[in-house]
């Protein structure tokens, strides 16, 4: 028989982020129903200077040349995070679309720094993304992998990534890397009554978000049908069943 996630694990819960609104995006549910929860965000770091010209996602939301985006952001998430009543915390690693490919972190380094923030927080359930499609997205998950392992007393789950989920393939290209890799993702059954309205009023606060999210991913098709948030337990696969990896 299915059971639901027991209440006691969800007792604090921290929420990996890898952009400011990724979080609201994937996981508001989940934080409107366990108020007091922490949300990580990786990239959150100002780059070493910022381009001549704001980029084409940057442009979108309304930004000009010399604006401090990442100030601007942190105030958005800060608004957001209230509305969700959990605790943001911020890391210093900056968003791939201000560096060279080899100016980027590496997945250790952000382990590193993903750790010491986890272990200040002490959770009981850590949710962090699929990581699909999107460079911090995937480094994110990469660098929580590495942790997972280092902190084998909380429970791991993953929430599926807004937008980059409806991507042919990427979805079902994680799980099937998870699955081989002897960590099996399961959807879980976890307490997160659908709070829509209080999404939306989470989402809106990224202000500098909508127009990009809109024109890349549908952001009020999505928000609208609604598309249902769906988390899944990171586990090691039942005994006896380890043989189903090699089929």
């Amino acid at each position: 028989m299915l059971e639901p996630v027991a209440t006691e694990v969800l007792t604090r819960i921290v929420v990996v982020s890898p952009h400011f609104d990724d979080a609201a995006l994937g996981a508001a549910h989940l934080l409107c129903a366990h108020g007091g929860s922490t949300v990580v965000t990786v990239c959150a770091g100002k780059p070493p200077a910022y381009p001549a010209e704001p980029t084409e996602w940057d442009a979108l939301g309304g930004f000009k040349a010399g604006d401090d985006v990442v100030a601007i952001r942190r105030e958005e998430d800060r608004a957001a995070m209230a509305v969700l009543d959990a605790e943001p915390v911020w890391l210093d690693f900056v968003d791939w679309q201000y560096l060279e490919k080899h100016e980027r972190a590496s997945r250790e380094q952000v382990a590193d720094a993903l750790e010491k923030a986890l272990r200040a927080a002490a959770p009981t359930a850590v949710f962090v993304p699929m990581g699909i499609a999107n460079p911090d997205h995937e480094i994110t998950h990469d660098a929580a992998r590495l942790v997972l392992d280092r902190m084998p007393g909380v429970a791991w789950f993953a929430y599926e990534d807004s937008g980059y989920k409806h991507i042919p393939g990427m979805l079902a290209w994680r799980v099937s890397k998870l699955f081989h890799s002897g960590l099996w993702p399961t959807p879980a059954v976890v307490s997160a009554p659908p709070d829509p309205e209080r999404k939306r009023r989470a989402v809106d606060c990224y202000v500098s978000q909508l127009g990009p999210l809109e024109r890349d991913h549908g952001l009020s098709t999505r928000l609208g049908a609604p598309v249902p948030e769906q988390y899944w337990q990171l586990a090691q696969p039942p005994e006896g069943w380890e043989g189903l990896t090699q089929r």
